[in-house]
């Protein structure tokens, strides 16, 4: 896994700016594009879904969301939003320090201006009048961080300060001290709409060493709310083009375009975003390696940006085009399927979730060419049952989505599984369906997948599958090892009891209660029963132990959103110990934490890339706390 994860864009505080101000234009080289060429619906997709931003809350309680029609990154996108020239070309060459563990790597390390180092005061004069910069580069210009050269007064020394450059931190290799900056850098603000990262906006003022180190943090992951932040984003790096290789992270998953503009007429107009100036801004981040982009951007990744992405960013490792599917997207990909594809690809995770217009051959292209591949995401796509079995072999897939694939064959998905060698790790797996439109798995079917699941499965979803009570036999066994788990119809809420608690054992034999192993589930999916058929009065009653205290580590319980109303009015529900959330198109009964069990696990896992609630629809590409777009198709919509 790429460790160079999260490092977020700092927000501004709320501050009123003029409209006049606001109609200003950059002076910039740039060509005048932006964000908008007209959308064309592909047949098989109604409408673009609307913008939602959805982000976890840290509260006692799991299952808390926020969901928002604006980003976080752009709540207060005004106030973000300084349109003044950009800073001058540096004149004088900087300098390239490498880290003292790879003194010959050209990819980590850090970049110096060229100042002299007695009576350095060059940071001392960044004009910050009160504000914090925006690290998605809304306000890295009002900054002003130039790489000037220093005034020529020199201050009186006192004796007992520490000359510059010569502190204990000061001192410390690169990596190190870029390891520390980074523990003061937050994904998103605690509430939506505060300014982040204060702190880093004073280490950048502290020294030159510091000043470089905080550069790192704050160009490394950068995400982008709308089309003018990427402007200016754009135009910094081409004009300083040493900051352009610290960039390792694209993040278009909070892009709104209606965030400035409400209309495509008024869009049009102002041409920020457009497929060449994304391309010229994959030529200036030679080093980027995380590409995260979604619906809202699909007409802007044309056949020229698939080829640079695929065929000349030899370090890129993550590809996300989640919920990209229309007519241009599906065209520009079959377009890039006639040229000259390498043997392999640097790709390790890849999410093509809910690319539904993508044919089949984009599939049977790239798979053959993932050697690397670690995560992939295919949910709702035309993949077929020869695209799987083309996979290296010498892949470790440890995530995969297969959910809603309608050309995929249950044998063809249970050889795969039970023999492709790429898969004998996997700690993801999805092979859910909409049970109302179709089925992969029926119950022979179950009966020959579940065995031949590996044990280092820590979620698995087998929604939509037809069930029957033979099936918590094979099930039993994997709920010692897996946190998820979604199950199928048809199942009674006795047969799902019996995955809580040993059998009883009418000839007095205590030996197999005596062995019983408690299972390890943290989140039961059972969304698959109607309101008509969940029920409620097994599960509250007195002889299921589903509900009960002594059922935990249980602690979240996915049902329909129809059952939503009838639960958080039941008394029954707090009686036992439970409340009842929801989220868009999704309920959950949530364990309520007793303080007396002692601290509440927060449900952080490695496997979840920064997710902290359970039951996650689509597989995160970078390690990044939920939000945005991802955080929607994550936690908001149904399967």
């Amino acid at each position: 896994m790429d460790q160079t994860t999260s490092s977020p864009v700092v927000e501004r505080p709320s501050q009123q700016l003029s409209t006049a101000k606001l109609k200003q234009s950059p002076t910039s080289d740039l060509p005048d594009n932006m964000d908008q060429h007209g959308h064309t619906t592909p047949p098989d997709k109604s409408s673009r879904s609307s913008f939602s931003s959805v982000r976890e809350i840290d509260l006692d309680v799991a299952q808390t969301f926020t969901s928002t029609k604006i980003s976080s990154y752009s709540r207060l996108a005004e106030e973000v939003i300084e349109d003044q020239p950009s800073p001058p070309e540096m004149a004088i060459q900087t300098q390239f320090v490498p880290p003292v563990t790879q003194p010959n790597s050209k990819l980590h390390g850090c970049w110096f201006p060229a100042v002299a180092a007695e009576g350095f005061q060059g940071w001392k004069q960044i004009g910050v009048r009160g504000r914090q910069a925006s690290k998605s580069y809304g306000d890295l210009q009002a900054l002003k961080i130039v790489w000037s050269t220093p005034v020529t007064s020199t201050p009186k020394k006192d004796p007992e300060r520490v000359a510059p450059g010569q502190s204990s931190i000061e001192k410390l290799p690169t990596e190190i001290l870029g390891k520390i900056i980074d523990h003061l850098v937050l994904d998103v603000p605690p509430n939506g709409i505060s300014a982040r990262n204060v702190d880093l906006m004073s280490v950048l003022l502290t020294s030159r060493t510091l000043h470089s180190a905080t550069l790192n943090a704050l160009y490394k992951n950068i995400t982008i709310p709308h089309s003018r932040i990427f402007r200016k984003f754009l135009s910094h790096i081409a004009q300083n083009k040493e900051l352009g290789t610290i960039v390792r992270r694209l993040d278009f998953s909070h892009f709104n375009p209606t965030t400035l503009f409400s209309t495509a007429s008024e869009r049009a107009t102002t041409r920020n975003l457009t497929p060449e100036t994304l391309m010229q801004c994959l030529e200036l981040t030679p080093f980027l390696r995380e590409f995260l982009a979604q619906e809202y951007v699909e007409d802007e990744i044309d056949a020229n940006v698939l080829r640079k992405l695929f065929f000349k960013l030899e370090r890129l490792q993550a590809v996300d085009f989640c919920g990209c599917s229309s007519t241009g997207f599906k065209n520009a990909f079959q377009s890039i399927l006639l040229s000259e594809w390498p043997e392999a690809l640097s790709i390790s995770r890849l999410s093509l979730h809910k690319c539904i217009t993508l044919p089949a051959s984009v599939f049977e292209t790239l798979l053959p060419r993932l050697g690397n591949l670690t995560h992939l995401d295919l949910s709702g796509t035309r993949v077929t049952d020869e695209a799987l079995q083309s996979i290296p072999h010498n892949a470790k897939i440890t995530h995969l989505n297969l959910s809603k694939c309608k050309l995929l064959t249950a044998d063809g998905v249970i050889g795969f599984l039970a023999n492709h060698p790429a898969v004998n790790e996997l700690v993801f797996l999805s092979l859910g369906t909409d049970a109302r439109s179709h089925q992969l798995l029926d119950e022979d079917d179950l009966a020959n997948l579940i065995p031949v699941l590996p044990q280092t499965l820590r979620s698995l979803s087998l929604k939509g599958s037809k069930m029957m009570a033979s099936h918590i036999d094979l099930l039993r066994p994997l709920t010692k090892h897996l946190e998820e788990l979604a199950l199928g119809r048809r199942l009674k809420i006795g047969d799902i009891d019996r995955l809580f608690v040993p059998d009883e054992n009418i000839n007095g034999d205590l030996d197999g209660q005596l062995g019983w192993i408690p299972h390890t589930l943290k989140y039961l999916d059972l969304s698959d029963y109607t309101a008509a058929e969940f029920d409620l009065i097994t599960l509250f009653g007195r002889n299921t132990s589903i509900m009960k205290k002594y059922s935990s580590p249980l602690e979240v319980i996915e049902v329909t959103d129809d059952l939503y109303t009838r639960l958080e009015t039941s008394p029954a529900v707090r009686r036992l110990g439970w409340t009842v959330t929801e989220n868009g198109s999704r309920a959950w009964l949530v364990r309520v934490h007793d303080p007396e069990d002692g601290p509440r696990d927060s449900g952080l896992r490695s496997w979840k890339m920064g997710a902290s609630f359970w039951g996650m629809r689509k597989i995160p590409i970078a390690s990044a706390e939920v939000g945005g777009m991802y955080g929607s198709y994550m936690f908001k919509r149904k399967l």
